[in-house]
């Protein structure tokens, strides 16, 4: 079994804000799925998907950001999902809007809702997909740009920016996060 976690905030203040940029993947791929996210346990909201003969779970933690770990932690201990079969998807500073990067490791890289989640898990080295969100504006603080949304020109590109990740999930369940990392990136 995989866990595919989108990293976000909960409720509407926050809806398609630049930080809840991995709700939306998980959105998403249980509307691509025909599942509803209404499971309710672990601090955040879950449901299963089965793709091309892999059963998954999609989760949304709804701890708010910065404690996102939280609910990935017991979620995948009460499954008995392995670390390897975690992936995380979420925004990123440092990357340009848009951009996206595949990883199988890494540090939080200044993300707190990482940070929460390498704490939790215990280790750095699980699966990730960094969706590229650009830094903010000369005199803007990090907390006010992450929390805004995006302009219309920005929501457009990112709408298939969130297609492509939700393909690149949907093609972890049966290929090898290494194989998959290889053929999205040399993409984005």
């Amino acid at each position: 079994m995989k866990l595919i976690v989108g990293l976000g905030n909960p409720g509407s203040r926050y809806e398609k804000t630049r930080h809840n940029i991995g709700f939306e993947v998980i959105d998403e791929l249980a509307s691509r799925n025909g599942v509803k996210l209404n499971e309710s346990k672990f601090n955040g909201l879950y449901a299963n998907i089965h793709t091309n003969g892999e059963k998954a779970i999609l989760l949304k933690p709804l701890t708010y950001m910065n404690l996102s770990g939280e609910s990935i932690r017991p979620l995948a201990d009460y499954y008995k999902i392995l670390v390897e079969n975690i992936l995380v998807i979420y925004d990123d500073l440092d990357l340009p809007v848009g951009k996206i990067r595949l990883r199988q490791k890494g540090s939080a890289g200044g993300h707190n809702g990482m940070k929460s989640t390498i704490q939790h898990l215990g280790t750095p080295e699980f699966n990730r997909i960094r969706i590229g969100i650009n830094r903010p504006p000369e005199g803007m603080k990090v907390p006010d740009y992450v929390l805004g949304r995006f302009s219309s020109d920005e929501w457009d590109n990112m709408q298939s920016v969130i297609q492509i990740c939700a393909d690149a999930c949907e093609e972890w369940m049966e290929k090898s996060f290494l194989e998959v990392m290889n053929r999205f990136n040399s993409n984005g």
